[in-house]
Protein backbone atom coordinates (compact mmCIF):
# COMPACT_ATOMS: atom_id res chain seq x y z
CA UNK A 1 0.00 0.00 0.00
CA UNK A 2 1.28 3.28 -0.87
CA UNK A 3 1.68 6.22 1.38
CA UNK A 4 -1.12 8.38 2.48
CA UNK A 5 -1.86 11.69 -0.04
CA UNK A 6 -0.73 14.38 2.14
CA UNK A 7 -2.49 16.87 -0.30
CA UNK A 8 -5.95 16.42 -1.58
CA UNK A 9 -7.80 19.23 -4.12
CA UNK A 10 -11.58 18.39 -4.43
CA UNK A 11 -13.82 19.07 -7.52
CA UNK A 12 -12.05 22.44 -8.12
CA UNK A 13 -14.14 24.54 -10.42
CA UNK A 14 -12.91 27.75 -11.98
CA UNK A 15 -14.29 30.39 -14.82
CA UNK A 16 -12.92 33.63 -16.16
CA UNK A 17 -15.52 36.04 -17.92
CA UNK A 18 -17.76 32.80 -18.87
CA UNK A 19 -15.35 30.55 -19.78
CA UNK A 20 -14.44 27.16 -17.98
CA UNK A 21 -11.00 26.85 -17.18
CA UNK A 22 -11.34 24.23 -14.33
CA UNK A 23 -14.57 21.71 -14.74
CA UNK A 24 -14.40 20.23 -11.45
CA UNK A 25 -10.87 18.69 -11.23
CA UNK A 26 -9.85 16.43 -8.05
CA UNK A 27 -6.20 15.87 -7.58
CA UNK A 28 -4.15 13.91 -4.87
CA UNK A 29 0.10 14.13 -4.09
CA UNK A 30 2.01 12.63 -1.72
CA UNK A 31 4.75 14.03 0.62
CA UNK A 32 8.39 13.19 -0.93
CA UNK A 33 7.64 12.85 -4.62
CA UNK A 34 7.46 14.59 -7.85
CA UNK A 35 4.13 14.71 -8.99
CA UNK A 36 4.14 16.38 -12.21
CA UNK A 37 1.21 18.11 -14.17
CA UNK A 38 0.86 18.35 -17.83
CA UNK A 39 -1.05 18.92 -20.51
CA UNK A 40 -1.82 21.29 -23.50
CA UNK A 41 -1.77 25.41 -23.29
CA UNK A 42 -5.35 26.25 -21.63
CA UNK A 43 -5.45 22.74 -19.85
CA UNK A 44 -5.90 24.50 -16.69
CA UNK A 45 -2.58 23.53 -15.09
CA UNK A 46 -1.34 26.77 -14.33
CA UNK A 47 -4.94 27.83 -12.69
CA UNK A 48 -4.71 24.77 -10.57
CA UNK A 49 -1.52 25.64 -9.64
CA UNK A 50 -2.10 29.42 -8.66
CA UNK A 51 -5.57 28.30 -6.77
CA UNK A 52 -3.71 26.48 -4.72
CA UNK A 53 -0.94 28.81 -4.25
CA UNK A 54 -3.51 31.42 -3.19
CA UNK A 55 -2.99 33.85 -6.71
CA UNK A 56 -6.62 32.81 -7.76
CA UNK A 57 -9.81 31.97 -5.88
CA UNK A 58 -11.90 28.92 -7.00
CA UNK A 59 -15.53 29.17 -7.40
CA UNK A 60 -15.73 26.02 -5.78
CA UNK A 61 -14.02 22.86 -4.21
CA UNK A 62 -11.91 22.28 -1.38
CA UNK A 63 -8.17 21.94 -0.68
CA UNK A 64 -6.87 19.62 2.02
CA UNK A 65 -3.24 19.16 3.52
CA UNK A 66 -2.82 16.02 5.54
CA UNK A 67 -6.58 15.82 5.83
CA UNK A 68 -7.92 18.94 7.21
CA UNK A 69 -9.56 21.54 5.10
CA UNK A 70 -7.32 25.06 4.76
CA UNK A 71 -7.63 27.98 3.99
CA UNK A 72 -5.63 29.33 0.86
CA UNK A 73 -7.35 32.28 -0.18
CA UNK A 74 -3.84 34.45 -0.07
CA UNK A 75 -0.93 34.04 -1.16
CA UNK A 76 0.06 34.68 2.13
CA UNK A 77 -2.19 32.76 3.77
CA UNK A 78 -0.42 29.73 1.37
CA UNK A 79 2.95 30.85 2.59
CA UNK A 80 1.69 30.13 6.30
CA UNK A 81 1.07 26.82 5.66
CA UNK A 82 4.34 26.17 3.77
CA UNK A 83 3.25 26.64 0.31
CA UNK A 84 5.15 28.29 -2.16
CA UNK A 85 5.48 28.74 -6.22
CA UNK A 86 7.54 29.55 -8.91
CA UNK A 87 5.50 30.90 -11.55
CA UNK A 88 6.46 31.15 -15.50
CA UNK A 89 6.24 35.29 -15.10
CA UNK A 90 8.75 36.14 -12.74
CA UNK A 91 7.21 37.62 -9.03
CA UNK A 92 10.58 39.83 -8.99
CA UNK A 93 11.41 43.37 -8.38
CA UNK A 94 13.09 44.66 -10.72
CA UNK A 95 14.96 47.38 -8.88
CA UNK A 96 15.67 45.54 -6.27
CA UNK A 97 18.64 43.56 -5.41
CA UNK A 98 19.05 39.49 -5.28
CA UNK A 99 19.78 39.79 -1.52
CA UNK A 100 16.29 41.67 -1.33
CA UNK A 101 14.42 39.45 -3.71
CA UNK A 102 15.13 36.32 -1.89
CA UNK A 103 14.83 37.07 1.57
CA UNK A 104 11.42 39.66 1.03
CA UNK A 105 9.52 39.52 3.78
CA UNK A 106 11.95 37.86 6.10
CA UNK A 107 14.75 40.21 5.92
CA UNK A 108 16.85 40.41 9.46
CA UNK A 109 17.22 43.58 11.47
CA UNK A 110 18.67 45.03 14.46
CA UNK A 111 18.02 47.22 16.93
CA UNK A 112 14.70 48.27 15.67
CA UNK A 113 12.42 46.46 13.28
CA UNK A 114 13.00 48.75 11.15
CA UNK A 115 16.94 48.78 10.78
CA UNK A 116 17.72 46.17 8.26
CA UNK A 117 20.76 44.23 9.16
CA UNK A 118 22.56 44.39 5.21
CA UNK A 119 26.01 42.08 5.96
CA UNK A 120 23.92 39.49 7.55
CA UNK A 121 20.79 39.72 4.72
CA UNK A 122 23.51 39.34 2.15
CA UNK A 123 25.53 36.45 3.93
CA UNK A 124 22.09 34.83 3.88
CA UNK A 125 21.17 35.03 0.35
CA UNK A 126 24.27 33.91 -0.42
CA UNK A 127 24.17 30.88 1.84
CA UNK A 128 20.79 30.06 -0.13
CA UNK A 129 21.98 30.27 -3.32
CA UNK A 130 25.21 27.99 -1.98
CA UNK A 131 22.94 25.57 -0.07
CA UNK A 132 21.16 25.35 -3.68
CA UNK A 133 23.98 24.49 -5.72
CA UNK A 134 23.77 28.19 -7.36
CA UNK A 135 26.68 29.68 -6.35
CA UNK A 136 28.54 32.68 -7.94
CA UNK A 137 26.01 35.47 -8.06
CA UNK A 138 26.61 38.83 -6.56
CA UNK A 139 23.88 39.24 -4.48
CA UNK A 140 24.04 42.69 -4.45
CA UNK A 141 23.31 44.03 -7.99
CA UNK A 142 19.72 44.84 -9.02
CA UNK A 143 18.19 41.50 -10.55
CA UNK A 144 17.40 43.88 -13.63
CA UNK A 145 20.61 43.69 -14.74
CA UNK A 146 20.48 39.74 -14.56
CA UNK A 147 19.60 37.33 -17.76
CA UNK A 148 16.98 35.89 -17.73
CA UNK A 149 18.27 32.56 -16.81
CA UNK A 150 19.80 34.27 -13.84
CA UNK A 151 16.72 35.55 -12.94
CA UNK A 152 15.11 32.23 -12.46
CA UNK A 153 17.63 31.17 -10.32
CA UNK A 154 17.17 33.95 -7.92
CA UNK A 155 13.01 32.98 -8.36
CA UNK A 156 14.03 29.47 -7.33
CA UNK A 157 16.28 30.47 -4.27
CA UNK A 158 13.20 33.03 -3.21
CA UNK A 159 10.74 30.10 -2.96
CA UNK A 160 13.28 27.29 -1.53
CA UNK A 161 14.43 29.74 1.43
CA UNK A 162 11.52 28.83 3.38
CA UNK A 163 12.50 25.02 3.19
CA UNK A 164 8.73 24.87 1.80
CA UNK A 165 6.42 21.71 2.44
CA UNK A 166 4.88 22.06 -0.77
CA UNK A 167 6.86 23.69 -3.57
CA UNK A 168 5.08 24.66 -6.87
CA UNK A 169 7.39 24.78 -10.11
CA UNK A 170 5.67 25.87 -13.13
CA UNK A 171 8.06 25.38 -16.34
CA UNK A 172 11.22 25.65 -14.01
CA UNK A 173 13.29 25.13 -16.73
CA UNK A 174 12.33 26.89 -20.22
CA UNK A 175 15.32 29.77 -19.68
CA UNK A 176 17.97 27.38 -17.56
CA UNK A 177 21.07 26.54 -18.82
CA UNK A 178 21.46 22.64 -18.94
CA UNK A 179 23.75 23.27 -15.98
CA UNK A 180 21.37 24.70 -14.20
CA UNK A 181 18.78 22.19 -14.70
CA UNK A 182 21.42 19.80 -13.76
CA UNK A 183 21.16 21.57 -10.49
CA UNK A 184 17.88 22.29 -10.06
CA UNK A 185 17.02 18.54 -10.90
CA UNK A 186 20.01 17.75 -7.64
CA UNK A 187 17.72 20.22 -5.38
CA UNK A 188 14.66 18.77 -6.28
CA UNK A 189 16.45 15.19 -5.35
CA UNK A 190 17.28 16.77 -2.24
CA UNK A 191 13.90 18.51 -1.08
CA UNK A 192 12.15 15.18 -1.92
CA UNK A 193 14.39 13.38 1.47
CA UNK A 194 13.20 16.30 3.49
CA UNK A 195 9.63 15.08 2.58
CA UNK A 196 8.28 18.28 0.57
CA UNK A 197 5.96 17.28 -2.22
CA UNK A 198 6.77 18.88 -5.63
CA UNK A 199 4.61 19.50 -7.87
CA UNK A 200 5.89 20.69 -11.43
CA UNK A 201 4.69 22.02 -14.21
CA UNK A 202 6.73 21.30 -17.87
CA UNK A 203 5.90 21.08 -21.58
CA UNK A 204 9.59 19.52 -21.98
CA UNK A 205 8.44 15.77 -21.43
CA UNK A 206 11.52 14.32 -21.13
CA UNK A 207 11.93 16.03 -17.76
CA UNK A 208 8.91 15.40 -16.54
CA UNK A 209 10.09 11.21 -17.16
CA UNK A 210 13.26 11.89 -15.63
CA UNK A 211 12.24 13.65 -12.41
CA UNK A 212 8.48 12.99 -11.96
CA UNK A 213 7.15 9.76 -9.80
CA UNK A 214 3.26 10.61 -11.06
CA UNK A 215 2.50 12.43 -14.07
CA UNK A 216 -1.38 13.59 -13.88
CA UNK A 217 -3.02 14.44 -17.53
CA UNK A 218 -5.13 17.43 -17.81
CA UNK A 219 -7.09 18.32 -21.07
CA UNK A 220 -9.76 21.09 -21.21
CA UNK A 221 -10.20 22.08 -17.66
CA UNK A 222 -10.51 18.49 -16.93
CA UNK A 223 -8.49 15.56 -15.54
CA UNK A 224 -7.72 12.95 -17.53
CA UNK A 225 -5.42 10.86 -15.69
CA UNK A 226 -2.75 9.82 -13.37
CA UNK A 227 0.01 7.41 -14.46
CA UNK A 228 3.63 6.43 -13.61
CA UNK A 229 6.60 7.14 -15.90
CA UNK A 230 7.31 3.36 -15.75
CA UNK A 231 4.19 2.19 -16.72
CA UNK A 232 3.72 4.68 -19.99
CA UNK A 233 5.67 6.31 -22.48
CA UNK A 234 5.92 9.51 -24.45
CA UNK A 235 3.79 8.85 -27.70
CA UNK A 236 0.89 7.90 -25.06
CA UNK A 237 1.68 10.61 -22.85
CA UNK A 238 0.96 13.12 -25.77
CA UNK A 239 -2.12 11.09 -26.71
CA UNK A 240 -3.34 11.65 -23.25
CA UNK A 241 -2.75 15.63 -23.76
CA UNK A 242 -4.07 15.94 -27.24
CA UNK A 243 -6.46 13.60 -28.02
CA UNK A 244 -4.64 12.08 -30.59
CA UNK A 245 -0.93 10.55 -31.55
CA UNK A 246 1.21 12.83 -33.34
CA UNK A 247 2.95 10.88 -35.97
CA UNK A 248 4.61 13.73 -37.60
CA UNK A 249 6.62 15.98 -35.43
CA UNK A 250 8.32 18.22 -37.87
CA UNK A 251 6.55 19.40 -41.59
CA UNK A 252 7.89 17.92 -44.57
CA UNK A 253 9.24 20.19 -46.79
CA UNK A 254 8.58 21.08 -50.01
CA UNK A 255 9.72 23.78 -51.81
CA UNK A 256 14.15 24.26 -52.14
CA UNK A 257 15.70 27.31 -50.67
CA UNK A 258 15.91 29.92 -53.49
CA UNK A 259 18.12 33.04 -54.17
CA UNK A 260 20.49 34.40 -50.94
CA UNK A 261 18.99 36.72 -48.68
CA UNK A 262 20.91 37.47 -45.90
CA UNK A 263 24.53 37.85 -45.73
CA UNK A 264 27.01 38.91 -42.75
CA UNK A 265 30.09 39.29 -43.28
CA UNK A 266 32.59 39.74 -40.73
CA UNK A 267 29.93 40.90 -37.94
CA UNK A 268 31.91 42.30 -34.29
CA UNK A 269 30.76 43.19 -31.32
CA UNK A 270 33.28 43.24 -28.70
CA UNK A 271 32.17 41.21 -25.84
CA UNK A 272 29.46 39.59 -27.46
CA UNK A 273 30.51 38.01 -30.60
CA UNK A 274 33.49 38.33 -33.39
CA UNK A 275 34.25 38.13 -37.34
CA UNK A 276 30.23 35.84 -37.72
CA UNK A 277 30.12 35.26 -41.04
CA UNK A 278 26.90 33.81 -42.54
CA UNK A 279 24.42 33.69 -45.64
CA UNK A 280 20.71 32.89 -45.50
CA UNK A 281 18.19 32.02 -48.36
CA UNK A 282 14.65 32.66 -49.48
CA UNK A 283 12.74 29.75 -48.16
CA UNK A 284 15.46 28.22 -45.83
CA UNK A 285 15.31 27.63 -42.03
CA UNK A 286 18.84 28.00 -40.99
CA UNK A 287 19.26 26.78 -37.35
CA UNK A 288 21.81 28.68 -34.95
CA UNK A 289 22.69 26.66 -32.29
CA UNK A 290 25.07 26.97 -28.95
CA UNK A 291 25.11 26.93 -25.51
CA UNK A 292 24.15 29.98 -22.98
CA UNK A 293 27.08 32.47 -23.83
CA UNK A 294 27.79 31.55 -26.82
CA UNK A 295 26.36 34.84 -29.27
CA UNK A 296 23.47 33.46 -31.06
CA UNK A 297 21.29 36.22 -29.68
CA UNK A 298 23.52 38.47 -29.65
CA UNK A 299 24.05 38.07 -33.26
CA UNK A 300 20.24 37.99 -33.67
CA UNK A 301 19.42 41.16 -32.05
CA UNK A 302 22.45 43.13 -34.05
CA UNK A 303 20.30 41.84 -37.45
CA UNK A 304 17.23 43.36 -35.93
CA UNK A 305 18.83 46.71 -34.87
CA UNK A 306 18.11 46.23 -30.88
CA UNK A 307 21.68 45.90 -30.66
CA UNK A 308 23.75 47.05 -33.23
CA UNK A 309 27.31 45.43 -34.49
CA UNK A 310 30.08 47.70 -34.22
CA UNK A 311 31.75 46.32 -37.39
CA UNK A 312 31.17 43.95 -40.66
CA UNK A 313 28.61 43.92 -43.33
CA UNK A 314 24.95 42.93 -43.22
CA UNK A 315 23.24 42.48 -46.73
CA UNK A 316 19.64 41.59 -47.34
CA UNK A 317 18.95 40.78 -50.94
CA UNK A 318 22.12 41.81 -52.19
CA UNK A 319 21.84 45.21 -50.47
CA UNK A 320 24.12 46.58 -48.10
CA UNK A 321 21.77 47.55 -44.76
CA UNK A 322 22.65 49.24 -41.30
CA UNK A 323 20.13 48.20 -39.11
CA UNK A 324 20.39 51.01 -36.34
CA UNK A 325 17.35 50.38 -34.44
CA UNK A 326 14.19 47.32 -34.16
CA UNK A 327 11.92 50.07 -36.37
CA UNK A 328 15.07 50.50 -38.83
CA UNK A 329 14.86 46.75 -39.44
CA UNK A 330 10.91 46.15 -39.72
CA UNK A 331 10.73 48.81 -42.89
CA UNK A 332 13.29 46.59 -44.33
CA UNK A 333 11.39 44.01 -44.28
CA UNK A 334 12.94 41.82 -41.20
CA UNK A 335 10.65 40.60 -37.65
CA UNK A 336 12.37 38.73 -34.60
CA UNK A 337 10.37 36.92 -32.08
CA UNK A 338 12.33 37.26 -29.08
CA UNK A 339 12.70 35.02 -26.20
CA UNK A 340 11.49 36.79 -23.53
CA UNK A 341 8.08 37.30 -25.08
CA UNK A 342 6.71 39.01 -21.63
CA UNK A 343 9.70 41.27 -21.59
CA UNK A 344 10.11 42.14 -25.06
CA UNK A 345 7.08 41.28 -27.08
CA UNK A 346 4.16 41.80 -25.42
CA UNK A 347 2.21 44.67 -24.11
CA UNK A 348 0.46 42.41 -21.63
CA UNK A 349 -1.71 45.22 -20.39
CA UNK A 350 -3.12 46.01 -24.03
CA UNK A 351 -5.57 43.71 -26.30
CA UNK A 352 -5.35 41.45 -28.87
CA UNK A 353 -6.03 43.38 -31.42
CA UNK A 354 -3.40 46.21 -30.31
CA UNK A 355 -0.48 43.81 -30.06
CA UNK A 356 -0.69 42.30 -33.35
CA UNK A 357 -1.16 45.45 -35.08
CA UNK A 358 1.28 47.46 -33.32
CA UNK A 359 4.37 47.52 -35.68
CA UNK A 360 1.95 47.87 -38.49
CA UNK A 361 0.20 50.76 -37.37
CA UNK A 362 1.21 53.23 -40.00
CA UNK A 363 0.20 50.64 -43.04
CA UNK A 364 -3.55 50.36 -40.60
CA UNK A 365 -3.82 54.19 -40.89
CA UNK A 366 -5.30 56.95 -43.41
CA UNK A 367 -4.36 60.51 -43.57
CA UNK A 368 -2.38 59.67 -39.98
CA UNK A 369 -5.81 58.23 -38.61
CA UNK A 370 -5.76 54.64 -37.25
CA UNK A 371 -8.34 52.73 -39.95
CA UNK A 372 -10.13 50.98 -37.53
CA UNK A 373 -12.74 48.58 -39.73
CA UNK A 374 -10.01 47.58 -41.65
CA UNK A 375 -7.33 47.47 -38.31
CA UNK A 376 -10.07 45.16 -36.98
CA UNK A 377 -10.31 42.90 -40.27
CA UNK A 378 -6.45 42.29 -40.83
CA UNK A 379 -5.98 41.18 -36.72
CA UNK A 380 -8.77 38.54 -37.34
CA UNK A 381 -7.32 37.02 -40.54
CA UNK A 382 -4.80 36.47 -38.30
CA UNK A 383 -6.76 34.95 -35.02
CA UNK A 384 -8.23 32.62 -37.59
CA UNK A 385 -4.78 31.63 -38.97
CA UNK A 386 -2.73 31.32 -36.17
CA UNK A 387 -6.03 29.65 -34.33
CA UNK A 388 -5.51 31.86 -31.49
CA UNK A 389 -7.90 31.29 -28.23
CA UNK A 390 -10.40 32.95 -27.63
CA UNK A 391 -10.54 34.59 -31.01
CA UNK A 392 -11.76 37.84 -29.16
CA UNK A 393 -9.17 40.76 -30.46
CA UNK A 394 -10.98 43.08 -27.55
CA UNK A 395 -9.16 40.55 -24.86
CA UNK A 396 -5.74 41.21 -22.62
CA UNK A 397 -3.30 39.51 -23.44
CA UNK A 398 -2.33 38.78 -19.80
CA UNK A 399 -5.48 36.23 -19.59
CA UNK A 400 -4.07 34.65 -22.31
CA UNK A 401 -2.41 31.27 -21.64
CA UNK A 402 1.77 30.85 -22.84
CA UNK A 403 1.20 29.35 -25.81
CA UNK A 404 -1.70 31.80 -27.20
CA UNK A 405 0.67 34.86 -26.14
CA UNK A 406 3.38 33.34 -28.30
CA UNK A 407 1.06 33.12 -30.99
CA UNK A 408 0.01 36.71 -30.89
CA UNK A 409 3.77 37.28 -31.34
CA UNK A 410 3.81 35.76 -33.89
CA UNK A 411 0.57 36.80 -35.73
CA UNK A 412 2.07 40.87 -35.07
CA UNK A 413 5.18 39.73 -36.76
CA UNK A 414 3.42 38.17 -40.08
CA UNK A 415 0.80 41.05 -40.10
CA UNK A 416 4.55 43.44 -41.40
CA UNK A 417 4.93 40.94 -44.30
CA UNK A 418 8.57 40.29 -43.22
CA UNK A 419 10.94 38.63 -45.59
CA UNK A 420 13.17 37.35 -42.87
CA UNK A 421 11.81 36.19 -40.08
CA UNK A 422 14.28 35.55 -36.78
CA UNK A 423 12.39 33.64 -34.32
CA UNK A 424 14.43 33.60 -30.81
CA UNK A 425 13.33 30.41 -28.50
CA UNK A 426 9.99 30.61 -30.56
CA UNK A 427 8.94 27.39 -28.86
CA UNK A 428 9.87 28.11 -25.03
CA UNK A 429 6.85 27.52 -22.47
CA UNK A 430 4.53 26.03 -24.90
CA UNK A 431 2.67 22.98 -25.12
CA UNK A 432 3.44 19.87 -27.26
CA UNK A 433 0.50 20.40 -29.84
CA UNK A 434 1.29 24.03 -29.93
CA UNK A 435 4.66 23.35 -30.81
CA UNK A 436 3.49 21.20 -33.78
CA UNK A 437 1.30 24.24 -34.89
CA UNK A 438 4.26 26.36 -34.71
CA UNK A 439 6.70 23.63 -36.74
CA UNK A 440 3.62 23.30 -39.25
CA UNK A 441 3.98 27.25 -39.75
CA UNK A 442 7.47 27.92 -40.02
CA UNK A 443 7.64 25.18 -42.67
CA UNK A 444 4.68 26.98 -44.92
CA UNK A 445 6.57 30.16 -44.34
CA UNK A 446 9.66 28.86 -45.76
CA UNK A 447 7.61 26.81 -48.48
CA UNK A 448 6.48 30.49 -49.58
CA UNK A 449 9.93 32.35 -49.55
CA UNK A 450 10.64 33.91 -46.29
CA UNK A 451 14.20 32.95 -44.58
CA UNK A 452 13.94 32.16 -41.13
CA UNK A 453 16.75 32.09 -38.99
CA UNK A 454 16.07 29.95 -35.99
CA UNK A 455 17.64 30.05 -32.91
CA UNK A 456 16.57 26.94 -29.99
CA UNK A 457 17.99 25.47 -27.06
CA UNK A 458 15.95 22.00 -27.83
CA UNK A 459 18.75 20.42 -30.20
CA UNK A 460 15.82 17.86 -31.43
CA UNK A 461 13.89 20.95 -32.68
CA UNK A 462 17.20 22.52 -34.40
CA UNK A 463 17.60 19.20 -36.50
CA UNK A 464 14.16 18.38 -37.06
CA UNK A 465 13.55 22.02 -38.85
CA UNK A 466 16.63 23.33 -40.22
CA UNK A 467 18.17 23.18 -43.78
CA UNK A 468 21.77 24.16 -42.40
CA UNK A 469 23.00 24.01 -38.89
CA UNK A 470 25.74 27.04 -37.43
CA UNK A 471 27.34 26.69 -34.29
CA UNK A 472 28.45 29.20 -32.11
CA UNK A 473 30.67 28.75 -29.17
CA UNK A 474 32.31 32.13 -27.52
CA UNK A 475 30.78 34.37 -29.87
CA UNK A 476 32.39 32.96 -33.25
CA UNK A 477 30.97 30.13 -35.30
CA UNK A 478 32.98 27.37 -35.56
CA UNK A 479 31.11 24.84 -37.28
CA UNK A 480 28.51 24.57 -40.25
CA UNK A 481 26.71 21.37 -40.97
CA UNK A 482 24.41 20.15 -43.37
CA UNK A 483 20.79 19.12 -42.92
CA UNK A 484 22.20 15.31 -43.51
CA UNK A 485 25.82 15.70 -41.72
CA UNK A 486 24.24 16.97 -38.61
CA UNK A 487 23.34 14.84 -35.72
CA UNK A 488 23.05 15.19 -31.73
CA UNK A 489 25.85 14.00 -30.85
CA UNK A 490 28.36 16.11 -33.22
CA UNK A 491 26.16 19.32 -33.14
CA UNK A 492 26.89 19.34 -29.10
CA UNK A 493 30.12 18.00 -28.97
CA UNK A 494 30.90 21.32 -31.22
CA UNK A 495 28.78 23.16 -29.33
CA UNK A 496 30.74 22.53 -26.31
CA UNK A 497 34.12 22.44 -27.76
CA UNK A 498 34.88 18.95 -27.36
CA UNK A 499 35.53 18.65 -31.19
CA UNK A 500 36.73 21.32 -33.05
Amino acid sequence: MGAPEFLELRNIRKSFDGTQALRGVSFSARKGEVHAIVGENGAGKSTLMKILAGAVQRDAGEILLDGLPVDVSTPLSAHRLGIRAVYQEFSLVPHLSISENILMGQMPTRHTPWWVDWPRAHTRATEVLDKLGFSGLDVHVPVSRLSVSHQQVVEIAKAAAVEPRVWILDEPSAVLSQDELNRLFALIRTLKTQSTLILYISHRLDEVFEVADRITVLKDGQLVGTVRPGETSQPELIRMMVGRTLSEIYPARRAAPGRTLLELRGLSRPGSFEDVSLTLAEGEILGLFGLVGSGRTAVARAVFGAEPAASGEIRLAGQRIHPTSPRHAVLQGIAMLTEDRKRDGLVVTCSIRDNISLPSLAELSRAFVLDRPRQDKAVRVKLAELDIRPPDPARLVRYLSGGNQQKVVMAKWLLTNARLLILDEPTRGVDVATKVEFYQLMGELADRGIGILLISSELPEILGLSDRVIVMRDGRVVKEFSRAEAGEEQVLSCAAGVTT
